[in-house]
């Protein structure tokens, strides 16, 4: 998720639509297996994870997911088109918050690494992009947290209309170009320590509802190369919502964990905000007894399935847009921590310095209030 201009966010709402239909019927679960197309020529340089018989979470997978605690996205910055046009930057006042008692034990990094890439198949990335997410994490993690980095906002993989600012490419290329950005990341960041996550990518939807468990298995493989126990991420379609789990399809692979993203009462989270068409209506409140079971539904849904695939699983996502009323904001915060820490779920609060922020980077403060609920005691 990011707080985008209207362009970026085209399909947001249905995403929420779809997201909720598996509490009832379990309509998302039918055919979860047999998901994936048959193989494309063009991606057997990416073969997938061999198959064989399912295995359970390591415990040092299962120690590196409960190690990100509580966390915070670094939203809207790196996963930008380019790093400013959603107006923020990795600032050094950012990353100093880190450091500070009592805030984040983990930082989730967005990054979108197409728009920094060769258009061709290789997708060659900038060698001064990668430079400048190389810093940023070196100095996240000097700030002694857990770092999650991912791609993000791949507007072509998705399906999705482009951004502004964004270079379309050959649709043949697009898959090639995804595996191949991850041989990249993984080899370039193969020697950092074990509190770096890699989470292969961010709300797939869209195209990739077919593809996904196809190619998530292909990019698990690329990572495996060059980083044979590195704690790896992946959410399910439908924008990471818990209701697809039952669709995820996992590989054998015991340093892989599970993530989804919360942003139910959509209506309340998600009011006011400018970039969807049309609008949601301003005014709604929380938090109902109705809205509170919508919230505990599905962390219930990612715990039990959690359970059955034998993996640890942390919520990436949640928050509410500034234009809820502060009081309900506030409710919504604290009841959403509350119910994912009673049930052990580590979490990342969307986000740090824009319209879901924790900080007010115009009084150079943090909200006192909003952070308190998030992160008080």
């Amino acid at each position: 998720m990011s707080v985008t201009p209207s362009a970026g966010r085209a399909g947001i709402t249905r995403r929420h639509t779809l997201a909720g239909l598996a509490l009832g019927a379990g309509a998302l679960a039918t055919g979860c297996g047999g998901l994936a197309p048959a193989p494309d020529a063009a991606l057997a340089e990416y073969p997938p994870v061999a198959p064989g018989p399912a295995v359970a979470a390591s415990t040092a997978a299962r120690q590196r997911v409960q190690a990100l605690g509580r966390g915070i996205n670094f939203g809207n910055m790196l996963e930008a088109p380019t790093e400013g046009a959603w107006d923020l930057r990795v600032e050094d006042r950012f990353i100093a918050l880190v450091g500070q008692p009592g805030f984040v034990q983990s930082v989730r990094l967005p990054v979108r690494w197409s728009n920094h890439a060769s258009v061709d198949a290789r997708a060659a990335i900038d060698p001064a992009f990668m430079a400048r997410v190389d810093d940023v994490v070196r100095r996240l993690l000097a700030r002694n947290v857990s770092v999650v980095l991912n791609m993000h906002h791949y507007r072509q993989f998705d399906g999705d209309p482009l951004d502004k600012g964004e270079a379309a490419v050959d649709p043949a290329a697009v898959d090639l170009r995804f595996l191949a950005m991850w041989r990249q990341i993984a080899r370039h960041f193969a020697g950092f320590d074990g509190r770096l996550l890699f989470e292969i990518y961010n709300e797939p939807h869209g195209r990739l509802d077919t593809r996904w468990n196809d190619l998530l298995s292909r990019a698990l493989r690329v990572i495996r190369e060059s980083n044979p126990e590195r704690t790896v991420v992946a959410g399910p379609v439908v924008w990471n919502s818990a209701s697809a789990l039952p669709r995820l399809q996992i590989p054998p692979d015991p340093d892989l964990v599970l993530t989804v993203h919360h942003y139910e009462p959509f209506n309340f989270t998600h009011q006011g905000a400018d970039w969807m068409t049309p609008p949601l209506p301003r005014g709604v409140p929380c938090c109902s007894p109705a809205q509170r079971r919508q919230m505990t539904d599905l962390l219930d849904l990612a715990v039990r399935e959690a359970a059955r695939l034998r993996r640890p699983v942390f919520v990436g996502e949640f928050g509410a847009y500034d234009q809820a009323a502060p009081a309900d904001r506030l409710a919504y915060a604290r009841f959403m921590r509350d119910a994912m820490e009673s049930r052990g779920l580590p979490w990342m609060h969307w986000e740090l310095a824009a319209g879901f922020g924790v900080y007010d980077r115009t009084r150079g403060a943090f909200r006192a209030d909003l952070k308190e609920a998030l992160f008080g005691r």
